[in-house]
């Protein structure tokens, strides 16, 4: 039997605890759960750089023995097949991001075949959004119960540091 390797991309900038909710329940579906986070041109000039978050991803993951982080900015259908995934996992908060994941899920799987796995988060992390989170942050708000202790502290830095500046 082969091994069935899942691949869940993500800006993740930052990453959060509805994030991680989803890798560790991947993680008990899948061999192996590959963490990629993607560059998105479509969204606006990111917080963290992709070194950056790699490094809070691989910190906030460091309990799991299944999981890997890459970066990526290319198409996630070829990021899967460099990794040789067998499907993509998706986290879905509410109804709202079922009509844009399953546009994406239907467009990877026309591209390469793959098929797309939806995971839902819990409600205690359904209004989770790493938009939200970085402007909470960036204006003071206390974030440290929705975001991994790494990524708390990597907020509490950049902001002071811009601050400082």
């Amino acid at each position: 039997m082969s091994e069935k390797i899942a691949l869940y991309p993500g800006s993740f900038d930052p990453f959060h605890n509805g994030h991680l909710e989803i890798v560790e329940r991947a993680s008990k579906l899948f061999d192996e759960v590959v963490v990629a986070a993607v560059r998105n041109p479509q969204k606006s000039e990111p917080l963290f750089s992709m070194e950056e978050r790699q490094l809070m991803i691989a910190s906030s993951l460091s309990h799991l023995n299944n999981v890997r982080i890459v970066s990526v900015s290319t198409l996630v259908v070829n990021v899967a097949r460099d990794v040789g995934a067998t499907a993509i996992v998706r986290g879905l908060r509410a109804v709202s991001d079922f009509e844009n994941e399953l546009q994406m899920a239907q467009m990877n799987n026309r591209l390469s075949g793959i098929e797309t796995v939806f995971v839902p988060t819990s409600s205690a992390h359904s209004f989770l959004a790493s938009r939200l989170l970085r402007e909470v942050a960036r204006y003071g708000g206390d974030v440290t119960e929705m975001v991994p202790p790494p990524v708390a502290e990597a907020l509490k830095i950049k902001f002071f540091e811009t601050e400082m500046d």
